[in-house]
């Protein structure tokens, strides 16, 4: 399989080389610096044919043999970490953290590493109130979250696919450059993967804080969907990334995404695991996580759960663990329908067996169906007790729905040809079925002699990295390395200038 991995990221390279090298044609043809009337619409204009704007040598080569790249996609669920042209990212690790609130006049509160920053509004965060002057935040990173700790609260920095709390992030970065890769990222330039509906203030915020505290020597900011993309050796298709947040649909054109076509939905896999909790709790069943019990033998072989009090345990460390072990029941058990759920219709479907951590086992009946056609209809979601109703409902809708109207804010000249390459990415993209089902229901929907083609690769692990991996790829290609917004692009016109190198 891994065999199988490395030949298709070289194809993937192969076919990404002449499509990807209209990106350096295209950031020849632009300006110098930039208006005065502010920053360049984010929108690129079509590059130029190669013959008229051939490629030129430029000085600052970045990311050869001696020195690799660093890609890194911080999402709403994990962050992924590892060098250009490798198959797959060196390190995954939660994107949730571990905070406690500290006295800033205690030697406890005092920095252990550099990882443990304060809230400093210089670094983005918002600026302290009054009462919390006299504190700041330790966190807890990766492998350090895994440990229960007195009043430890978990916190994620994004919401809704988008950057919430810029200080979590820096210190994400830091434990991806530090403790995991163990690398210095004065010495590498940085690829980092944003969202598609990034803002102008979002995009400046991450260079500054690369270009300041990490003395990056380069930098490119590139979107998930183009990144996702070329991992398939694509320039034109439709991208439904389905993520732990959120999912997001957008369209891809030469290697662009159409700001008018992306179509957003809050509905993720964290969604689906809270509605597989839910469910199993209106039946019953008690999930236990790991920390809060023991087992202890009672006879040879015979052994005893024994619940273990942590009284000062925060709800919120409670319900991660919680939610650990729903999402490993929702990964093992569940699988799209072929049919829209009903209730009737399903319940005397067969049940299957998953044993908890504990070691009591339970029987999944109808939920291992009904929950994954949520993405398919998610007011179905409104069936379980104890989910809340949604806030914005005109935002609610169902993949196929989301994908047509993608498609639809597109010119009619290219409608065809992103039907023809719909693909899957994210990790709620792995639940068995959703590609028959996807396909299916769209094809129901669009014009007669349209053709209808959804993509996803064969191994989860890919469509679960497939966002990193498009920037594995695209920052090993030569044709790449003239592209990057070098340090000294940064200090001779400012970080607005990050609008333009990276459209």
């Amino acid at each position: 399989a891994q065999h199988q991995q490395k030949i298709q990221i070289k194809k993937s390279i192969i076919q990404s080389q002449t499509r990807s090298s209209y990106l350096s044609v295209a950031a020849d043809a632009r300006p110098g610096t930039p208006s005065a009337s502010g920053p360049a619409p984010r929108a690129a204009p079509p590059p130029p044919p190669l013959a008229e704007a051939p490629l030129s040598g430029s000085p600052a080569m970045y990311g050869g043999d001696e020195v690799s790249a660093i890609v890194i996609d911080v999402g709403s669920y994990s962050c992924k970490a590892g060098y250009a042209g490798d198959d797959t990212p060196k390190s995954v690790f939660p994107s949730v953290v571990g905070s406690i609130e500290q006295a800033e006049d205690t030697d406890e509160a005092k920095p252990e590493k550099e990882a443990d920053s304060a809230s400093d509004p210089k670094n983005g965060s918002k600026p302290m109130d009054v009462d919390k002057a006299k504190t700041k935040r330790k966190f807890y990173v990766g492998q350090e979250l895994e440990f229960r700790r007195d009043h430890m609260e978990v916190i994620s920095p994004m919401k809704d696919g988008t950057v919430m709390d810029w200080d979590v992030v820096d210190n994400i970065w830091n434990h991806a450059f530090r403790r995991r890769l163990l690398i210095n990222p004065e010495e590498h330039p940085m690829l980092i993967a944003e969202p598609s509906i990034n803002s102008a203030q979002q995009r400046e915020k991450a260079a500054e804080l690369m270009f300041e505290k990490y003395k990056v020597p380069a930098l490119f900011l590139a979107k998930n969907a183009v990144l996702t993309s070329f991992a398939s050796g694509r320039a034109t298709s439709l991208v439904v990334d389905s993520g732990g947040g959120s999912t997001v649909v957008s369209a891809v054109h030469d290697g662009y995404v159409l700001q008018k076509s992306v179509a957003t939905s809050p509905i993720g896999g964290e969604f689906l695991t809270d509605c597989m909790m839910k469910s199993l709790e209106s039946k019953g069943v008690v999930i236990r996580p790991r920390y809060s019990f023991k087992k202890k033998e009672v006879s040879p072989g015979d052994y005893k759960v024994v619940d273990l009090d942590f009284p000062n345990t925060t709800d919120s460390y409670r319900l991660y663990h919680m939610r650990a072990i729903a999402s490993d029941i929702k990964e093992t058990v569940c699988r799209v329908p072929d049919t829209p759920f009903d209730e009737v219709a399903y319940a005397n479907v067969p049940t299957t067996s998953y044993e908890l951590p504990d070691g009591q086992t339970i029987e999944v009946g109808a939920a291992r169906f009904k929950i994954p056609d949520i993405l398919f209809n998610p007011f179905l979601s409104q069936t379980i007790p104890g989910i809340d109703g949604f806030g914005d409902s005109t935002s609610i809708r169902g993949l196929p729905r989301m994908v047509l109207e993608s498609v639809n804010r597109c010119d009619v000249d290219i409608r065809k040809e992103l039907l023809s390459s719909i693909l899957l990415s994210g990790g709620s993209s792995s639940i068995l079925q959703l590609k028959d089902r996807l396909e299916k229901e769209v094809l129901e929907e669009s014009p007669q002699n349209a053709r209808v083609k959804v993509l996803a690769s064969g191994n989860s692990t890919e469509r679960r990295f497939s966002v990193w991996i498009g920037g594995s790829i695209l920052a090993s290609l030569g044709s790449f390395q003239q592209m990057w917004f070098s340090k000294a692009e940064y200090e001779e016109h400012g970080v607005s200038y990050i609008q333009r190198k990276c459209p």
